[in-house]
Formats: C-alpha cells, structure tokens, sequence
C-alpha cells in the first residue's frame, strides 16, 4: 500500500468521495501542515494554519497516483487558495502533501499538465508532509454515519464516481448498494472452479477462497466460511417477509449476500450465499502479481 494526503475543502466531503473509489483502502480526516503539534478543530477554525486533510492509503496496481490524482482535481477548482465551493477560508485550501519523493516529482508534472487546462494560475500546495493529525472521532466518515450531512461534492457525481471507478453495471451497483439480488445461474461466478481467492469488488480486501466454495446448486456462489472472519460482517435482515442473515464486507460496507444454515455438516453447516456482482476473482497464478502472496496458503 501507498499513501497521500489530500486536502479540498470540508474532509467530509473528500473524504467519502475517495472511500468510494475503487484501489482505496483506507481513508482518515484530519489536519495537515499547520503550525501547531496535535490540533483540535477548534484550533484549526481560529488559525493554526493546518488544511483539513484526508490521509489515503491506496493500492497504485489498481490506482496508479497519476489516476488517483485525476479523481481529486475532479473535486476541486485549483485556482481557488481560499478554499472551495461553499468552504471558504485557508483551512480549505487545496493541498497534496506527500511522504515519498517520488510521488513528489509525479505531482509536479501532474500539476503542469493540469495548467494546459486553465487560464488561471493553480495554486494547488504540492509539498513533503510536514505533520498529520487524526481529526477526531465524531468526523471520521461522518457522511456514513450522518448521510443528510453537509457535503460540498454534488451527491451525483459521488454515486458516478462510484460506478465509473468499478465499471459496475447498473445492475451491480443496485446490487452491492441497494441490497438487490441477481438471479440465479446468471451471475459470473456461480459455477467457477479454478483456484484463487474472491476478493472484495470495491476495495479488493480477501473474502473467500475456492478452497471453501462448493455446488450448493442454489445458482450462486456459496462458500462454508470467509477467508478471515473479520472481513465480513452479519446482520439480521427483515426485508421481503423474511427473517435472514445479510453478509457484508466490513471495509467497504457492500451488500455481498446471505448466510444459511444448509450447508455441508461435515464443514460446520454454514452456507455464504453470495452475489458475484459483489465479488472480484484473482486466480491463484495472478496472486503473487496482485499483491496476493500472503493468501496462497488459502487455496
């Protein structure tokens, strides 16, 4: 994994709008570059100098930096040094703040192509991190936990930037976000069985193994247990007049399907039922390439 820092008016806004984005691992909002070690925000609305700052932890095989970058000036106007859209004041200015030199360099050249694209000047700050600190915990995924909040970024172009990053369908996208289910034995993964693991569509976390999957003759893939347990998450469901167990991956919140108790006894009797729609399949001779080494023993 990699990291960046990027900063564009309100953290809450940038910061779901990159959480929605397919390579990104993690995100956490917070202030950066400012003059004062460990702020708190109200230290940061009276002048400390820091930018509210989304801290990115990526995977640059699936999101190199150059098209990550890309994505960010999508959000942003970066002739503004006052801050963006309705977000005005130094703490919104637009920023990228870097620990690698590399990347500083790639930032460089992005920031002059960009240019070609503007008659005015950009005034984006490329700079070495100076110092980070985790906003706190009441604005991390604030958007998640309070979906009527304030955002900066038009919810059109989040739920865009979403399918477009995935090239998900429209049917997918009904299907990991709106809970929907695709019908049987006409989904991508219901009857295959090469080895390799099953990995989250959106963040590309493990989930499960072809060493786990089995015919359940249901019409979708169905597994004994997840790779890790941690990765997945279960909540009862009432949707439909039925009492279910959803399945949802932990890291990126998806609506992957259901857990049964009809599956083989011999494996501890549990059935995932889940949509292929939800899932990305890494065969076992692309594991090592996709950064999977640690998983072969999965298989």
């Amino acid at each position: 994994m990699k990291e960046i820092y990027l900063a564009g008016g309100c953290f809450w806004g940038v910061q779901k709008y990159f959480d929605l984005i397919d390579g990104v691992v993690s995100t956490t909002a917070g202030y950066a570059n400012g003059h004062k070690l460990k702020p708190k925000y109200r230290d940061v609305c009276k002048g400390s100098g820091h930018a509210e700052t989304v801290r990115i932890f990526y995977n640059p095989v699936i999101l190199p930096l150059t098209k990550l970058l890309d994505y960010y000036y999508a959000i942003i106007d970066p002739t503004r040094a006052d801050g963006q859209a309705n977000d005005i004041g130094h703490q919104y200015r637009p920023g990228i703040y870097y620990t690698d030199k590399n990347d500083g360099e790639i930032i460089i050249k992005s920031l002059e192509q960009l240019q070609e694209m503007y008659l005015g000047k950009i005034v984006v700050e490329a700079l070495p991190l100076e110092n980070f600190t985790p906003a706190e915990e009441y604005h991390q995924k604030f958007l998640d936990k309070n979906p009527f909040g304030y955002c900066h970024i038009p919810k059109e172009q989040l739920k865009k930037v979403e399918k477009e990053s995935h090239n998900l369908s429209e049917r997918a996208y009904k299907i990991i976000k709106g809970e929907a289910t695709e019908p049987a034995f006409d989904n991508k993964y219901w009857n295959n069985w090469a080895p390799g693991i099953y990995v989250d569509v959106k963040t590309g976390t493990p989930l499960f193994s072809s060493k786990d999957k089995y015919e359940a003759e249901c019409g979708w893939p169905s597994f004994t247990k997840p790779i890790i347990e941690a990765n997945v998450q279960c909540k009862m469901d009432f949707s439909h007049l039925m009492f279910r167990t959803e399945v949802r991956s932990k890291d990126s919140n998806n609506h992957l399907g259901h857990l049964f108790n009809d599956g083989p006894k011999e494996c501890g009797g549990k059935r995932y039922c889940i949509n292929s729609a939800a899932l990305k399949f890494v065969p076992k001779e692309k594991m090592v390439e996709e950064g999977y080494a640690d998983y072969l023993k999965y298989v």
